[in-house]
Parts: structure tokens; C-alpha cells; sequence
């Protein structure tokens, strides 16, 4: 037997209020019949077509002092990268690391922080990759892994994240260190 990804779950010091500024983002909506409202200490986020893997805000009492090491990997579902990062510029999240070009013309990604920090990175649409020439590859840091989804350590710009429930590859987890394009 193996086990899937339920939801992600993010700590955080205001459920309500870190959950509905990630609803514009993601494009999610409350649980039908179960709306977050304030003063709520956990509040959920599910995507209205019912294929995105839920989010889950918990409040608790520590406040966010290192870098994440699970994070989540945003491809558009529709516009290009540099249309939603723009889009989530004007959404209010913080340009942590511009990673765009760094393997060339038209690759890399964005990283950037929630309001409360918790960080999250924004890659090329599927679109995007699919122009690329047959054999380009976005290589990451260590060495490993390809666009064409090769690599078995984690992630690359252009692989589906192991465990994501989202057909259309707008939400992924990855652990930050086998990242490779985000």
C-alpha cells in the first residue's frame, strides 16, 4: 500500500487571514458548507475544480525563524510565468531570489515570500516547456536532473512533483534541497 498527498499544511500566526490571501493566488475557494472565517485557528483552501491538493492554515504560536524546508512550486495554469509573477507581485507577495535565466534564456523561476514569509516559488507554464527543442534541458545546481522530468532526486522545471494531485501542475510539493527549478 502507498500512501497521497491530503493537503499541505502551513503554520502559521493568522489562519484566516494567511488563507484568504492564498485564495486569489491559487485560485481556491473555502470548504463548501465550512467557511473560514476570523478568529478561526485552522482554516482550509481546496481548488473548485477538485484537482489541486488542499491547503490547510493552522495557527500556532511560533513565528517562522528559518528558511522552509518544504515549500510550495506554483506553475500557471494558464498565463505564462512572468504574467503571474507579476500577478502575484500585485497580490502582495515578496520577491525573495529572481532565479530567471539562470540556465539560459526563458528558464528559472521566482521565489517568493507569503505575508507572514512563508515561502513559495513561481516556474514556467506548461506552455512554456512545451516549446522548448527537443533535448534543452534545465539542469539544477548539483548536476541532476532534466526538463524532461528525469530527475529521480526531486523536481525540475518541467516535472510534476512527486506526490502533487494536480493534473494541471499548478501546485507542488518539493523538499528545497532536491529543488531544482524552484
Amino acid at each position: 500500500m502507498t500512501s497521497f498527498v491530503s493537503h499541505v499544511t502551513v503554520d502559521c500566526s493568522d489562519a484566516y487571514t494567511l488563507s484568504e490571501w492564498w485564495k486569489p493566488v491559487l485560485g481556491y475557494q473555502d470548504v463548501p458548507g465550512d467557511p473560514n472565517l476570523p478568529g478561526h485557528e485552522e482554516c482550509m483552501i481546496v481548488d473548485p475544480d477538485g484537482k489541486g491538493v488542499d491547503v490547510l492554515f493552522i495557527e500556532v504560536p511560533e513565528v517562522k525563524t528559518v528558511k522552509n524546508r518544504v515549500h510550495l512550486d506554483l506553475r500557471p495554469r494558464a498565463d505564462l510565468r512572468d504574467v503571474e509573477i507579476e500577478r502575484v507581485k500585485g497580490l502582495g507577495a515578496t520577491v525573495v531570489n529572481d532565479h530567471r535565466g539562470i540556465y539560459g534564456p526563458g528558464s528559472g523561476w521566482v521565489t517568493f515570500a507569503d505575508p507572514e514569509g512563508n515561502e513559495f516559488c513561481v516556474l514556467r507554464s506548461r506552455a512554456e516547456l512545451a516549446t522548448e527543442p527537443a533535448g534543452a534541458e534545465d539542469v539544477a545546481a548539483d548536476g541532476s536532473g532534466s526538463a524532461d522530468g528525469s530527475n529521480a532526486a526531486g523536481p525540475v522545471d518541467g516535472a510534476v512533483a512527486a506526490g502533487s494531485a494536480d493534473d494541471a501542475g499548478a501546485v507542488s510539493v518539493a523538499g528545497a534541497a532536491d529543488q531544482a527549478d524552484a
